[in-house]
């Protein structure tokens, strides 16, 4: 072994004791420290909502959004009121959602960017840019945010009699194609042009998230599908990783970078439990993991349930040690829970996933 090679070995702690000869231990490795903590994207800022994450130890949130001025863009004291709610309960304000959600082009709020439609688009656009200036005079960190054609695609639902009859969203691709669903108002989109349309709009909003230290973090389209589905190429369909790689190289910019959904990456992948490793080393390497979506399925590419984060293909301890190894600072949220027909199975499952999440963060800051 070239004398390089081993002390870079060495100091990683993967020669162990026998490196040192003569019985000597070697010194243990220093734990990385968790930067990350809990957080979550549901229920707002109201006080209902923020005593129950202050009561179950979640002091990091995305609060959705401030309220709209039609034509303008978001309410500034709005923005400020909700901050001020959330330091009532020791909760910091870090995320908020852009307006560009995962609904799918025939229901979006702002339906022109994705279609490349200008000059519609252009106004649109300008209303983001107000958004991005709102963000930043409120101290909000990152905005989350979606550039699809297609919603979230599911074909139903998969009761587990082991879980309590807890009920997961389920996604069958050859189930998804006898349904024959149409078109979308967008007709055939091919990959390029998605990301023509991408590119056209960051362009433009990149600048004004750098002006006002505002970190843009798009979550990829979920689930990933095979090339042309309903008319649609994903932009990280059908290699999810290789479609993250091309995303990511668009911009050399620290506020360019993504709502990271462990789950929707994994249900692009054929064998998640091992293929979602690299995927975190790359891009968190490249400092571009803005916010963390923990949730786990059963199954992968085409064919999937949506379950909780102890049942699923991942293991989740090896997930958040793979994250504090790249030096994730963010917060790592409870994403889409399981349902039950108890009127507060919502509630329930959330209040499980932060304790979990919890559990994990503590652990991972023990390791030795």
């Amino acid at each position: 072994m070239k004398r390089q090679t081993f002390i870079k070995v060495l100091t990683t702690g993967s020669v162990g004791t026998a490196a040192f000869g003569s019985g000597e231990a070697a010194p243990a490795a220093k734990p990385r420290k968790v930067l990350m903590k809990v957080g979550c994207q549901s229920g707002g800022t109201s006080k209902e909502n923020l005593e129950f994450k202050a009561r179950h130890g979640v002091y990091n949130l995305d609060g959705g959004a401030p309220k709209t001025i039609a034509g303008v863009g978001w309410d500034l004291q709005d923005s400020l009121a909700k901050k001020e709610a959330c330091e009532k309960y020791g909760i910091a304000l870090d995320a908020y959602h852009f307006p560009l959600a995962s609904s799918g082009i025939d229901r979006a709020e702002y339906p022109n960017i994705m279609l490349g439609k200008s000059p519609e688009r252009d106004r649109e656009i300008e209303i983001l840019q107000q958004m991005i200036q709102v963000a930043g005079k409120t101290g909000i960190k990152v905005l989350n945010y979606n550039t699809t054609i297609l919603p979230v695609l599911r074909t139903g639902k998969t009761v587990d009699p082991k879980r309590g009859n807890a009920s997961y969203s389920t996604w069958n691709y050859e189930e998804a194609l006898k349904r024959n669903d149409p078109k979308t108002v967008a007709g055939d989109v091919s990959i390029d042009q998605m990301f023509e349309r991408i590119t056209y709009l960051l362009d433009r909003l990149l600048p004004v998230a750098k002006e006002y230290k505002v970190k843009l973090a798009n979550h990829i389209a979920d689930p990933p599908t095979p090339v042309g589905y309903r008319g649609i190429t994903r932009w990280n369909s059908p290699n999810v990783f290789e479609g993250i790689k091309r995303f990511a190289k668009l911009y050399d910019s620290e506020y360019h970078g993504f709502n990271f959904c462990i789950g929707s990456i994994a249900e692009g992948l054929k064998d998640p439990k091992t293929e979602i490793f690299p995927i975190i080393k790359w891009v968190g390497e490249r400092k571009q993991i803005f916010n963390v979506h923990l949730r786990n399925i059963k199954g992968g590419w085409n064919n999937f349930q949506e379950v909780y984060p102890d049942n699923g293909d991942m293991n989740f301890l090896h997930v958040v040690r793979a994250l504090r190894d790249v030096g994730y600072d963010g917060m790592v949220m409870p994403d889409h829970v399981p349902s039950h027909a108890d009127s507060s199975s919502q509630l329930q499952a959330f209040a499980f996933c932060y304790g979990y999440i919890k559990g994990l963060l503590q652990t991972v800051s023990d390791d030795v």
